[in-house]
């Protein structure tokens, strides 16, 4: 059975689409993505989604067109999802990329637009029974600038941690940023407890700007527990009583251990159950 994918607005079969060798995404990294869960064809979380895809647009150099606008992404998401049968439950990326050429050729900054999806199953809803077991990679360092929060196409050190810790036996694995603050994990957004407070390193640390992060930090305050953004180290990542990651797919993952240390998960389940499975379509 044929997957199905958008390109600029057509729904086409995956094995008929074609990038030139050319494109500068493929060359350089030049784009970023989305990734959005999509519950009976909602999209969880779609203000945080739109509004970060809409502002890596003009920050990394794209034109915008007019027909471009969140409706537009949000229609076409619904037609794929049907065409593929993953209207359920899905995860479903947009990527965005320039087109063809070199590093100083007058190429066109039209946002050309990729969307595939994926069907999760459904314990992806559920906090993870089993904690993650983790460290930190030291063989690549997130660099910390005016980029470094967007999920950009240049995924290098992320991809590179992701085979180390494949190959450690983690499940994960965090990065520090040349300044040796902890920016994030491969595809999450590192969280800590200290002392009945909640921490998560701030963007000018080198994160990506997760989209469940934003929602937590505005959101945690109405439980009563507040969320300080604040330089973490791996002393202070090795001395908390709790970790938690957060990504826009499955929400809060509880961390079993970081090295040697060992983490209860108290504060992320009462999180994932006041905060996480009240979104909609879960």
């Amino acid at each position: 059975m044929s997957t199905y994918a958008v390109v600029n607005g057509k729904i086409l079969k995956e094995e008929a689409i074609c990038i030139s060798p050319n494109n500068r995404s493929f060359r350089y990294g030049d784009g970023f993505f989305e990734t959005i869960k999509v519950v009976n064809q909602k999209i969880n979380l779609k203000d945080y989604h739109f509004a970060r895809l809409f502002s890596s647009l003009p920050l990394l150099g794209f034109d915008q067109p007019a027909n471009l606008s969140p409706g537009y992404f949000e229609n076409l998401i619904e037609q794929l999802v049907i065409k593929n049968n993953h209207q359920k439950l899905a995860r479903v990326r947009i990527t965005i990329y320039r087109g063809d050429g070199g590093v100083y050729d007058q190429v066109s900054h039209y946002p050309n637009h990729l969307i595939q999806s994926w069907p999760l199953q459904t314990s992806i809803n559920q906090l993870n029974e089993n904690g993650l077991v983790t460290d930190v990679y030291t063989r690549a360092r997130k660099v910390c600038d005016e980029f470094s929060f967007v999920k950009s196409n240049n995924y290098l050190c992320y991809a590179m941690a992701a085979l180390w810790a494949k190959s450690e036996k983690l499940n994960d694995c965090l990065l520090t940023n040349p300044y040796n603050f902890i920016a994030d994990s491969t595809i999450a957004n590192v969280f800590i407890v200290h002392d009945g407070i909640i921490k998560t390193p701030p963007l000018s640390d080198g994160p990506v700007s997760g989209v469940t992060r934003k929602y937590l930090i505005e959101h945690l305050p109405s439980i009563g527990m507040p969320c300080v953004e604040t330089s973490l180290t791996v002393g202070d990542i090795q001395q908390a009583s709790e970790v938690f990651f957060t990504n826009a797919i499955y929400g809060i993952k509880w961390v079993k251990s970081f090295g040697d240390q060992q983490y209860t998960h108290t504060i992320a389940a009462q999180i994932h159950k006041q905060l996480i499975e009240p979104l909609p379509g879960l």
